[in-house]
């Protein structure tokens, strides 16, 4: 199953959520039982009572920077947008982004705050080198922190799909988990923006628990592969940690017979690359890990996540746990039914 044309799937664009739901804990919830192989209609609120008591949620509790930046070539005045990316060890920033004509090594770019275009601030990039999938190193003018500096200049990373402007406070923040603590990711766990605080209490009522993880989710999560055979493939780097405290937890919920109920692929990336013969460790650093059949699974029971772009490397995590075939008949009910797909999108919950 090393073909990535096996993972495509035909989608109306009118399903597609461009807005995010009133309430989060409105969306619809499709459960794929991969025993039966049989699905049921359900809402995310009803997850409390669909979960046992003893299961455990595992959430990651990354915290989404203001990423989307925008600017002028110094030397010709053109428009420049991009995106930032992460710091790297030296301390250089790495980006992504677009102008008219071809941007050069040692060129300045100029970052306007995108939330206050009136004002006079502005932060200068100088640009070092571009490597051979287009992302820049390139240094600050300004000594502070690129977090504090992102708040300052940057702006919501909404989905490039999404084609209209940022709802005034909205995206801010409904494209946030409401538990969101670490900042580092350039795009939202999605599956995490269902949960509201009183869905969680209801979950923890029902004996069960939640623990967290982080995992900066970046550029890699979201590429599109571009070859045609996925062991061609080679997923980016991105930070995740599992504390001491969080293995120990899902250890015990594993030794009293919880089920592992992660919520997002980027929780399952996390928990699979801390999973060591069916035992969690404490884990900081780099995971690259690409799940793809016929991937063994030994972190995770059970899958909480939305709905995702055809040929994508999130769809073949999902068909790796669920099996392709039911995958692409959950995924034709789906759509059958009307669930809407993407980032603002309903939830799958695979038991």
């Amino acid at each position: 199953m090393d073909d990535l044309a096996a993972f495509d799937y035909e989608l109306p664009p009118e399903l597609i959520a461009t807005e995010p739901l009133p309430r989060r804990d409105a969306s619809r919830m499709l459960v794929v039982d991969r025993r039966t192989e049989r699905f049921e209609h359900r809402s995310i609120g009803d997850l409390p009572e669909i979960l046992r008591p003893g299961d455990r949620l595992v959430l990651n509790d990354t915290r989404v920077v203001p990423a989307r930046l925008f600017g002028a070539r110094k030397a010709t005045g053109g428009k420049w947008e991009g995106l930032f990316l992460e710091v790297d060890a030296a301390g250089h920033w790495r980006l992504i982004g677009h102008a008219g004509g071809r941007l050069r090594s040692g060129e300045t770019l100029v970052i306007s705050p995108a939330h206050r275009p009136d004002s006079s601030d502005r932060l200068e990039l100088t640009l070092l080198n571009c490597d051979a999938e287009g992302i820049w190193t390139a240094t600050a003018t300004s000594s502070q922190n690129a977090v504090e500096l992102l708040e300052q200049f940057g702006t919501v990373p909404l989905p490039p799909y999404i084609h209209r402007k940022l709802g005034a406070g909205l995206d801010w923040e409904r494209y946030q988990t409401t538990f969101a603590a670490r900042p580092g990711a350039v795009a939202a766990p999605t599956a995490g923006l269902h949960f509201t605080p009183e869905l969680l209490a209801r979950c923890e009522q029902q004996g069960i628990p939640q623990t967290f993880v982080t995992l900066h989710v970046g550029i890699g999560t979201f590429r599109p592969i571009s070859v045609a055979r996925l062991s061609d493939h080679a997923m980016h780097g991105e930070w995740c940690e599992l504390s001491t405290k969080a293995s120990d937890l899902l250890n015990q919920t594993r030794t009293t017979g919880g089920r592992i109920v992660a919520v997002g692929t980027t929780t399952v990336r996390t928990l699979e690359t801390s999973c060591r013969d069916g035992s969690f460790v404490p884990f900081s650093g780099t995971t690259n890990l690409f799940i793809r059949p016929p991937y063994r699974f030994g972190g995770v029971d059970c899958l909480l996540t939305n709905f995702h772009l055809p040929r994508s490397t999130l769809f073949v995590l999902v068909s790796s746990l669920a099996g392709l075939e039911l995958m692409h008949r959950a995924y034709r009910e789906a759509v059958r039914e009307g669930y809407r797909f993407y980032s603002y999108g309903d939830a799958m919950l695979v038991v």
